[in-house]
């Protein structure tokens, strides 16, 4: 790894707590993770240390009501420490992003009671959430899962397979979508449920190509029994209440990829800076400038868009197409990025011993996950051009 320190993000904060925020972030980032994150993640070692660390410093929460624990902070600030964090390492940044759609549901749709008993266990208690709703036969078609609820008495009892769940096995809290009613998106509904429900187990985690200390697992519910108060929301809101989610949830994997994405051009700067060919260090060479000059730029744009859909949703105002712009453009910044900086440092950039590999690995994931690239574009069609077969 190169010894050269990078220069911080230069950032427009609105208000003075929010930069004593960041600061407070970028401290932790690079004296509890970044330090870490390569052996870990080569040993596929999970964090769990350092989301007991962000927990009892409160950025667990950060966009939810401080009544309930939350941090009371706009989209704004805290999509920016999820870029921190992610600079840092993906698996805590994107780890503390799923923490936070888990906890949508229940903070946005949850009932006064169901707030006051459960949120702030969750948002400061040390707990650790995860998002249930794609299956092994609906990913991208998420409205034909087929999980199961049937009413019992007072309770439910849910059965199915949940797939391609982070933090599946480690979690304390699942929001679970489970099918109540007809086929389609109208019969879902949302719950609660606990990661030590009788009846609910792991799979072993994925094997997968990047992110090896964040696990990735199926979960099984297996006539897993919760009481009627865990339901969230109405029955057949579930859908509605997963779509609102995941356009929030957007937004935190577009400031990931900005955060992956900067950490990969700061390795690439730092190692021209260094590196000497010709008798001149390599980023004097026009050829590399011009490649550093592009991946800022994209950089930039891909940031300055995350924060432009985070002021609307701040605003109260829709935000959905700009959050699927964010996505996309974001992911697909941070694999360009990444992929630039291993050609940067050229042989050592395949090695190991450098952490642009890594970064590339790891930012496939990311045009993947909460929305192929592929449905974000059609979200933004849709919404530009209006719906198919009109």
């Amino acid at each position: 790894m190169s010894d050269r320190d990078p220069q911080p993000v230069e950032r427009q904060l609105p208000t003075e707590e929010a930069r004593d925020l960041l600061a407070l972030v970028r401290e932790i980032a690079q004296r509890e993770i970044a330090p870490k994150a390569a052996e870990e993640e080569d040993a596929g070692r999970f964090p769990r240390e350092v989301f007991t660390l962000l927990s009892d410093a409160g950025l667990l929460g950060l966009p939810y009501d401080s009544e309930y624990g939350g941090g009371d902070q706009p989209y704004e600030v805290y999509l920016q420490v999820l870029e921190e964090l992610a600079a840092a390492r993906l698996t805590v940044g994107l780890g503390v992003s799923v923490h936070t759609l888990a906890s949508y549901a229940l903070a946005a749709y949850g009932t006064k009671q169901q707030q006051v008993e459960r949120l702030p266990a969750m948002l400061g208690g040390g707990l650790l959430g995860a998002y249930c709703l794609s299956e092994p036969a609906s990913g991208s078609d998420a409205a034909s899962l087929r999980t199961k609820a049937v009413r019992d008495g007072d309770h439910w009892v849910i059965t199915g397979t949940k797939a391609w769940i982070t933090h599946g096995g480690i979690a304390d809290f699942y929001t679970v979508m489970a099918r109540t009613g007809e086929d389609g998106p109208r019969g879902i509904t949302a719950f609660l449920v606990p990661g030590d429900a009788e009846g609910l187990s792991a799979a072993v985690p994925e094997r997968k190509m990047g992110m090896k200390g964040s696990p990735t697992a199926q979960v099984h519910l297996d006539g897993v029994r919760v009481s009627g108060e865990r339901r969230i929301g109405e029955e057949g809101q579930g859908f509605s209440i997963a779509l609102s989610a995941l356009d929030s949830g957007r937004l935190g994997i577009a400031a990931c990829a900005v955060g992956l994405a900067q950490a990969a051009l700061d390795e690439a700067i730092a190692y021209a800076s260094q590196r000497r060919q010709f008798g001149h260090p390599i980023g004097d060479f026009q050829g590399l400038r011009f490649m550093i000059a592009d991946m800022a730029t994209q950089i930039e744009a891909g940031r300055a868009l995350y924060l432009a859909a985070a002021r609307l949703r701040d605003a109260g105002k829709p935000f959905a197409k700009q959050a699927a712009m964010a996505k996309l453009h974001c992911t697909d910044t941070a694999m360009k990025v990444t992929t630039d900086a291993v050609q940067i440092l050229g042989g050592y950039g395949y090695t190991a011993d450098f952490p642009a590999e890594r970064y590339m690995r790891e930012a496939k994931v990311l045009q993947i996950v909460e929305g192929t690239n592929q449905i974000q574009r059609m979200v933004i069609a849709r919404h530009v051009a209006g719906p198919e077969g009109r």
